[in-house]
């Protein structure tokens, strides 16, 4: 595909043993602070993160202007693309922030990953609780993992409980957070705490599912 072709790809130790591949969400690119923190957080710890510009962010970053996502096929085609890249052996799993994370659900089988992470999953668009996206959720994988801050207005805890998930989705309530995993003030916690931690649970869920797998 031409367009995932010509996007941004960054890898953050290319020598791990498992292998991430990261999206981003859908109103910051490769290089936010989120997606970067993440990254190298979990570079750490012995995992090769691969992170990629979907192509309206990337035509955003060449051009100035700004653009609406592209179509979810169009999503989809190129982070499987970018998985091709790759021809070798490593354990992958897919993971995204917000829209990204739908995007690594839908693809999970198609590149035959171990797991699909979520951080800050959308389960309904922002104030329209009644448009679930609860069916992105659905894929072949043993394992996934969706983090979700408590004040995530995208899917609050009172609000996932009346959910039927599947049944390899396991969601993790991260206490202060909100769909960026930000902290209020009020809470004295501060926002790499909460990062910390939401990596130390992505680690915890890579380790567990590639002992089991091996």
């Amino acid at each position: 595909m031409s367009d995932a072709q010509r996007v941004a790809v960054h890898r953050d130790n290319p020598d791990g043993n498992v292998r991430i591949l990261f999206a981003h969400g859908a109103g910051a690119g490769l290089q936010s602070d989120f997606m970067q923190y993440f990254a190298l957080g979990l570079a750490l710890h012995d995992i090769d993160v691969v992170r990629f510009n979907f192509p309206y962010w990337q035509k955003f970053m060449d051009t100035g202007v700004r653009r609406p996502p592209n179509p979810m096929a169009q999503l989809e085609h190129c982070m499987q693309t970018v998985a091709d890249q790759f021809n070798d052996t490593k354990p992958l799993f897919v993971m995204g922030k917000s829209m990204g994370a739908r995007v690594a659900f839908r693809i999970a089988d198609k590149v035959q990953a171990q797991g699909a992470i979520g951080l800050g999953y959308p389960f309904h668009p922002l104030g329209k609780p009644d448009k679930l996206r609860v069916d992105d959720l659905h894929n072949q994988c043993t394992h996934n993992l969706i983090l979700q801050g408590e004040r995530d207005g995208f899917g609050k805890p009172a609000e996932v409980a009346t959910y039927s998930l599947p049944k390899n989705v396991e969601v993790q309530w991260l206490a202060h957070g909100d769909h960026s995993f930000e902290p209020t003030k009020r809470s004295g916690v501060e926002r790499r705490e909460v990062w910390q931690t939401a990596i130390d649970r992505v680690c915890a869920f890579i380790s567990k599912n590639n002992a089991q797998n091996s």
